[in-house]
């Protein structure tokens, strides 16, 4: 469902706020190159994983118990690295340090900004009133 006129006006009107307010975090909530590799990461460990059921099949039908191990264990690696990259994916908006994950402060700071991004729409949604 599109939005309307007015709710696609006010999100413009949000977003320029929060160019305003803090570029750095609006520009980190763009998208990030990290997002995107381990979303491909976890892409490749799903076709692995399909790989490996079909491994595991293949030795079955061919009475080859070596390739059915080969199988699983592709299997078992791929899922490794599925679950493991989508849990190391930054969310959208979370800055990325290069040590790792965001840090207290920095999910603090975005706390804090999304608690003034809020306060803000519930004064324009009282003043539309």
């Amino acid at each position: 469902m599109p939005l309307s006129e007015h709710e696609q006006r006010m999100l413009e009107q949000m977003e320029r706020a929060l160019y305003a307010e803090d570029p750095k975090f609006a520009t980190a909530l763009e998208g990030s190159g990290l997002r995107t590799y381990t979303r491909r990461r976890v892409y490749q460990a799903v076709a692995g994983f399909l790989v490996g059921i079909a491994l595991l099949m293949a030795g079955m039908v061919a009475q080859q118990i070596w390739i059915s191990v080969v199988g699983f264990l592709v299997m078992l690696g791929c899922a490794v690295l599925a679950v493991t990259g989508w849990r190391k994916a930054p969310r959208p908006g979370e800055q990325v340090r290069p040590g790792g994950s965001a840090g207290p402060r920095q999910v603090r700071q975005r706390r804090s900004v999304m608690d003034r991004i809020e306060q803000r729409w519930q004064r324009r949604r009282d003043e539309g009133r």
